[in-house]
């Protein structure tokens, strides 16, 4: 990996080009996913059929387009029963932490006679997408339905793209159904985010669509966004460690791996205090390519977006943290839970040694559908939160309003709305 000494221009030049993987940076494909979008709106099932028979190979009809019960029974038969228990585990730990950010209505009332509150709801229809092809994530299934599961979303239509035979992956049927889907139906790509957008004979529209997928998905999203709400536009994965002097290189070279691993725009960085540390980083990062299987992705990976950065100190690794806002970031260093204190932007937090990324991928609890792409400065992590909304609560007895009915129609002249003053005014005439 490459070693620069952190700087005023270092950090610069490096969030500049950490900035050009961002989706919003690939204009030349809207134009495409505009077309697609536009004749899923105007032709429906019709259109998606003729996408999936070009884009997948696959001849999908109204007849076969839903998976069936006894498709689901079949995935089970071919999943492996150990992964099977590996997911239900990760459930019950994704399902517990996501029940404490579960919120609740309010009302307030007081002797005067009024009562203000809140009311939540929970959406009723999301949509929830998953990449087939060679990304299949059943882990990503349970991140993304178990949040509006616990919302109290009463459908939950979950789409992926099928292989050529017309079959969806066992793994990521035995996923959906094990986290909650109430549907899952055979498309993918731009089409299926239109289907879900404006909906056809087969698929219903939804409210809200979720889930990962590649720049065709990412720019459809973004451009039904209106129609519907999204969760976010998300952007290669990346991974930030901050590492003093203390740190393990064999540990901080193998999580560095662990996100280099996913494509050749994924991000992986580590600041640290220590040069030595930086030199035996690079030599472990070296001897793991000699033995990975995912070798060639990690090395374009790291030569386009991998850096070690030599830090004056903690103060200024934190700060390089700060304004890279990466999706993962890890901090070990000796005393981590003061660095912890000091990160404003961060998409999730890894604290110590042995609490490595992956172990938020798969197995923890918290979600792992992260801000990417420094968004993590005004985003959050995928919640409970994407899948309700909240209506305020408003009661005035007559006496509470009397009280005021002058002010607000003073307020109300003020901006010259004068039916708004009059609204109040005929209640007291």
């Amino acid at each position: 990996m490459r070693i620069q000494r952190l700087d005023a221009d270092t950090r610069q030049n490096l969030l500049e080009d950490l900035l050009k993987r961002s989706p919003n940076n690939y204009g030349e494909y809207e134009k495409g996913v505009a077309e697609i979008l536009a004749r899923v709106k105007r032709e429906k099932d019709e259109a998606v059929f003729d996408y999936t028979r070009k884009f997948d190979q696959a001849v999908i009809s109204a007849a076969n387009i839903e998976v069936t019960e006894d498709e689901i029974k079949e995935a089970y038969e071919l999943a492996d029963p150990a992964l099977v228990e590996i997911i239900r585990k990760a459930l019950k730990n994704i399902e517990a932490y996501h029940e404490k950010q579960r919120q609740y209505s309010w009302f307030d009332s007081k002797p005067d006679g009024t009562m203000l509150g809140q009311k939540v709801t929970p959406l009723k229809r999301v949509g929830v997408y998953v990449p087939g092809g060679k990304a299949v994530y059943p882990s990503s299934v349970l991140m993304n339905i178990m949040p509006a599961k616990v919302a109290g979303v009463e459908e939950i239509i979950m789409v992926t793209p099928p292989d050529k035979d017309g079959k969806v992956t066992p793994n990521t049927l035995v996923a959906a159904h094990e986290a909650g889907a109430t549907a899952i139906y055979k498309v993918g790509g731009a089409q299926a985010i239109g289907a879900l957008a404006y909906g056809t004979q087969s698929i219903p529209k939804v409210d809200k669509i979720v889930g990962p997928g590649n720049i065709y998905v990412a720019l459809a999203k973004k451009a039904v966004y209106g129609h519907v709400s999204i969760d976010a536009i998300a952007g290669p994965s990346e991974i930030l460690v901050i590492a003093d002097e203390s740190a393990n290189p064999r540990y901080v070279a193998a999580d560095l791996l662990s996100q280099a691993e996913h494509d050749e725009l994924a991000s992986a960085i580590l600041v640290t205090t220590s040069e030595e540390l930086a030199g035996q980083v690079s030599d472990q990062v070296d001897a793991f390519l000699k033995e990975l299987p995912r070798s060639g992705i990690i090395s374009k990976s790291l030569d386009n977006y991998g850096y070690i950065l030599i830090a004056d100190s903690m103060e200024d690794a934190i700060e390089t943290a700060n304004e890279i806002a990466s999706e993962h970031l890890e901090i070990q260093t000796k005393d981590p839970y003061d660095v912890m204190t000091k990160i404003r932007n961060a998409g999730a937090i890894f604290i110590g040694e042995y609490s490595s990324e992956p172990l938020g991928d798969y197995f923890a609890g918290p979600n792992h559908v992260l801000p990417t792409n420094g968004t993590a400065k005004f985003f959050s992590p995928l919640s409970v939160d994407d899948f309700i909304k909240k209506s305020s609560i408003i009661s005035y007895s007559r006496n509470a309003l009397e009280a005021i009915h002058e002010d607000i129609e003073d307020f109300a002249k003020a901006e010259q709305l004068t039916a708004h003053a009059n609204s109040i005014k005929v209640r007291f005439e």
